[in-house]
């Protein structure tokens, strides 16, 4: 199946079995059945299976699972080898606790640096990560590889500043802004991040119990 076919649904359970994987890989966990795997993330093991053949042929009929081969595998679908360049914009209470606390590593990326406009944090570091001027965005953008860019920054500059750093030839965007950021570029891809969906999402459940 061409990649461009794999429904946003599939893509979007990926990351799900990555995370599951590595809990067993790092539990001791060497084998696993799709009916087990499935049971354990409440999806059909007829899902996992059909997920799984939309990137080639993983597990054996009657062994299962290698769990450490399939984390091997799903990682490298996902990018988590690739080790992707990112930079943040803007280094407030959002950007200063991902910075702080998310595991980039983890997940393939690397933090080069992060930029805002309040002096009082331009020329300090977090967990590492120098925080730099927004004056220095572009020339640093020219001369370093970047893959993503998260945003942290206010709604109404969001769009612009996105359409700014897509003019300087990023494609890849983690956008914390709770606005959807768009471009008419197909190749520039977004993950709008919004905090609010998830804890209504929650407010539904408990609310329809």
């Amino acid at each position: 199946m061409k990649k461009e076919n794999i429904s946003d649904a599939v893509i979007r359970r990926l990351p799900r079995y990555y995370r599951q994987l590595n809990s067993l890989f790092n539990s001791g966990v060497v084998r696993i059945s799709s009916h087990s795997l499935g049971q354990e993330m409440n999806i059909t093991a007829s899902q996992i299976r059909q997920d799984f053949s939309c990137f080639g042929e993983f597990g054996q009929q009657g062994y299962g699972y290698n769990v450490e081969e399939l984390r091997t595998e799903i990682g490298h679908i996902l990018g988590v080898d690739k080790n992707h360049h990112l930079i943040m914009i803007g280094a407030g209470n959002l950007g200063h606790a991902l910075l702080q606390n998310f595991p980039f590593s983890q997940t393939g990326f690397t933090v080069d640096a992060a930029f805002d406009v309040s002096p009082t944090v331009v020329g300090t570091a977090i967990n590492g990560v120098p925080i730099r001027s927004m004056d220095e965005l572009d020339d640093f953008i020219r001369a370093h590889t970047v893959d993503v860019v998260s945003l942290t920054i206010p709604q109404h500059v969001a769009q612009e500043v996105a359409d700014h750093l897509i003019a300087l030839g990023i494609r890849g965007f983690w956008n914390f802004t709770n606005i959807e950021l768009s471009s008419s570029d197909p190749t520039v891809q977004f993950e709008n991040i919004h905090f609010a969906d998830s804890l209504l999402t929650l407010s539904y459940r408990i609310a329809n119990l």
